[in-house]
């Protein structure tokens, strides 16, 4: 399980279409992300392996 940083950027591997999401908080393996196309959302990191992304390199 990778651990994230709140204010990292990610992206969830089976639901392209919440596009890029911040990382709020993360305690142990709930992970809080807000989402641009879903808003915040409470991810359970052990269960979904949340891609990281550098928002720096991404093409719009």
């Amino acid at each position: 399980m990778t651990r994230h940083a709140p204010g990292s950027y990610v992206r969830h591997p089976d639901k392209p279409e919440w596009g890029l999401g911040q990382v709020q908080s993360a305690i142990g393996a709930r992970v809080t992300v807000n989402f641009e196309n879903a808003g915040k959302l409470l991810i359970d990191a052990a269960a979904v392996e949340l891609h990281p992304v550098d928002p720096d390199s991404e093409t719009p």
